[in-house]
């Protein structure tokens, strides 16, 4: 018998509710399924994050890997879908997968060895506009999530949210982050994203200094990615040093990133005001720098 986190336990009561209960009492019979199934053996301590339960196990031929357990929604359903299509190249690789459950193998990286752990927060966001300029180079597959339907829904949400936001300046910020997506929402892109590379999301390998994991792929413009590394170790004076770092590395478009870009925070304070959260000061004061005229 497998031990759940309590972190992961909370985390799936918390989001997903009678859904996510349900998730952590099936697991350790899941687990023991595909333990069996795919003939392995847990080789070490548990890891998890919000969503998925992680094992370092062990093949019958002595191949070292990693079981992944989460449960099956639109973001975690194209996880093995961008992972094929990137067969290893830039991201960790996908080497077996359960379509009906969603449960993954992957090639084991190394947790002890993670881009947050980089002192230099500079160096951390070039390796992420890197990795980024390789995965995104290559068109999404058909099916995939689409940003040009998320920004729409976005949109269409806006006015309802901006009834409830009390300060001016910052229903006035969101209301130029949602024009800026305007201007770009007809021209949504087609490459493959990633959606969520932020340094805790990148591992290293011995057969690559830094791979890409746990992807929310969408299929959209590659400016709809260079949040998470704004965020990051978030500080007030690098915004236009990364945003300019990351648009050179991956050749994007400056206004189009920036709409992008905005769109995300737009995106994210939308959730806040739903769960009735007050917006996060940090990303206020970024999106602050990246509106027209600031700080360029």
């Amino acid at each position: 018998m497998i031990e759940i986190p309590e972190g992961l336990a909370a985390s799936q009561a918390l989001y997903n509710g009678e859904e996510g209960r349900a998730f952590i009492a099936g697991l350790p019979r899941l687990v023991d399924g595909f333990l069996d199934r795919w003939e392995l053996r847990i080789d070490g301590p548990s890891m998890y994050g919000v969503c998925a339960l992680v094992l370092p196990v062990v093949r019958a031929d002595g191949t070292r890997a990693a079981l992944k357990l989460q449960p099956l929604d639109d973001e975690s359903e194209g996880e093995p879908v961008a992972l094929r299509v990137w067969d290893g190249d830039g991201a960790v690789r996908l080497l077996d997968h359960d379509l009906d459950t969603g449960t993954m193998l992957l090639e084991r990286l190394d947790p002890a060895r993670m881009l947050s752990h980089v002192p230099d927060s500079r160096e951390a966001v070039l390796v992420i506009a890197r990795l980024l300029a390789h995965l995104t180079s290559v068109p999404a597959p058909a099916g995939m999530r689409r940003l040009g339907d998320i920004a729409r829904a976005m949109l269409q949400r806006t006015p309802w949210a901006l009834e409830r936001v009390a300060d001016p300046e910052a229903r006035r910020l969101l209301a130029d982050c949602a024009a800026a997506v305007r201007e770009v929402v007809d021209e949504p892109g087609d490459r493959l994203l990633h959606w969520d590379l932020h340094f805790d999301n990148v591992l290293a390998a011995d057969r690559a200094p830094w791979l890409a994991i746990d992807p929310k792929p969408l299929a959209g413009d590659p400016g709809f990615e260079l949040w998470p590394a704004l965020a990051n170790r978030f500080d007030a004076e690098e915004v236009r040093w990364r945003f300019d770092a990351m648009i050179d590395v991956m050749g994007l478009d400056r206004e189009r990133a920036r709409a992008w870009t905005l769109g995300r925070l737009l995106q994210n304070a939308l959730w806040d005001i739903e769960d009735g959260r007050p917006l996060d000061d940090e990303q206020v004061e970024m999106a602050r720098r990246l509106r027209a005229g600031l700080p360029w």
